[in-house]
């Protein structure tokens, strides 16, 4: 998988965005940041899953998955080693991560 494709499979949800965060680009769905590119290095990207949800893609998809750094990492944020992925799994992962957030934001405004 490369970071063209990570970034054309992002922004095909519905309403998602582009935009840019700690100098590299992130996608958004209503101001939330779903997903990321090029952290903490151009071969990774990451998706914003919930700890539980971190824990089982690791565990299928190992040396993919790692837990991004620090309390990001523990709160779900998760690294995805590009070279390593395939599409099928960085979809599923991405699938969540949209999820996540479409429902925090349900939350928060309903």
């Amino acid at each position: 998988m490369t970071a063209t494709n990570f970034r054309t499979m992002a922004l095909e949800y519905p309403d998602a965005i582009e935009s840019a965060h700690m100098n590299h680009p992130d996608f958004r769905i209503n101001g939330k940041i779903f997903a990321s590119l090029g952290a903490p290095d151009e071969g990774c990207a990451m998706v914003k899953l919930t700890p539980e949800q971190q824990h089982e893609f690791m565990r299928e998809s190992p040396g993919v998955f790692d837990p991004s750094s620090g309390a990001w990492g523990r709160g779900g944020a998760t690294t995805v080693h590009l070279a390593s992925a395939k599409k099928k799994v960085v979809r599923a992962a991405l699938d969540c991560a949209f999820r996540n957030a479409t429902d925090k934001a349900k939350k928060k405004n309903g």
